[in-house]
């Protein structure tokens, strides 16, 4: 599985140009021979004409024409009407997207925490959610792949946010331990796949020296669970490690933010991880970032899995 992460800033390069078609390309050029198997994307835009570069159109409906052979799941975390958005009918909308070409075997978006923060004063802030896509890859089984993009602007909202990132994850481990009662009825209670592999990315808007960062690698106990020992099964949900750290050990990480823009600071920084699940480390070939392309303000990052 060549798996790929991008920031994509509403397709918005540091040219100021709105270029859908350059960051697909440039995806695949990434990707190298064969293109990538999951693409997922944060920040895409629905009818936001005042975004600089103008994302006043259905971002999602394009990349389903760009990608062809490809499901295109768009995750809205923002949902709302503006009077003043009349291009699609004032509806406007921001979020994720994952794009996969693997078998799909079921969809969640899920909203994320947002409690007010009044720690110092009034705080830019917007909704986040969690994409998840459940997948089947020919070598790796059932995956479950999830995405995300954190708060930037509040620490209080981010670590709850992260929070609820977690408890997703030992909800699904929860129900891959205890799975519902078998239905083929082919009614929306039949059987589902459930399992504990797991990838979870996006732009965290923390870095690696973090609580947040920390925190989302630590261990994930199963809640509301009877009698573990029943069925000689763990309390414990299977645990997220950083794919780059896998890979290159303490080799800092390679920069994914603020590399050719310093508009939002004066270094370049990791903000933009993978994280994957322990019972698929093993399967790791590379992990890597792309440092050239300025089709975003954020660079991509790549995981091979074998």
């Amino acid at each position: 599985m060549k798996f790929i992460t991008w920031n994509v800033q509403w397709f918005c390069g540091l040219d100021d140009v709105v270029d859908l078609e350059r960051v697909v390309n440039d995806a695949n050029a990434f990707a190298g021979e064969g293109g990538f198997d999951v693409l997922c994307m944060q920040e895409v835009a629905v009818n936001y004409p005042r975004l600089p570069g103008n994302a006043g159109f259905d971002q999602p409906a394009v990349l389903r024409k760009l990608l062809p052979g490809y499901h295109v799941f768009f995750g809205p975390a923002v949902d709302e009407f503006n009077p003043e958005a009349a291009t699609l009918g004032q509806r406007q909308q921001f979020g994720n997207v994952i794009a996969t070409r693997l078998p799909v075997l079921q969809v969640q978006h899920y909203p994320l925490a947002y409690p007010a923060d009044t720690t110092a004063g009034a705080v830019r802030s917007m909704p986040r959610m969690c994409t998840c896509v459940t997948v089947r890859d020919p070598t790796l089984g059932t995956v479950r792949i999830m995405t995300t993009h954190l708060e930037f602007y509040s620490t209080i909202q981010r670590l709850a946010q992260v929070h609820a990132v977690r408890a997703l994850h030992a909800q699904a481990c929860t129900q891959a331990a205890y799975p519902p009662l078998q239905d083929d009825t082919g009614w929306p209670f039949q059987s589902k796949e459930h399992t504990t592999r797991a990838i979870v990315c996006g732009d965290w808007n923390f870095e690696p020296q973090s609580t947040e960062y920390q925190l989302i690698q630590s261990e994930v106990l199963l809640e509301n669970t009877i009698n573990h020992a029943r069925d000689n099964i763990k309390n414990k949900a299977t645990q997220f490690l950083d794919a780059w750290r896998l890979v290159h050990g303490d080799r800092p990480h390679e920069p994914t933010f603020r590399l050719f823009d310093r508009r939002y600071g004066p270094v370049p920084i990791t903000c933009d991880f993978v994280f994957l699940t322990d019972d698929l480390k093993a399967c790791v070939r590379s992990v890597s970032v792309e440092l050239q392309t300025r089709a975003s303000d954020h660079q991509p990052v790549m995981v091979e899995l074998i």
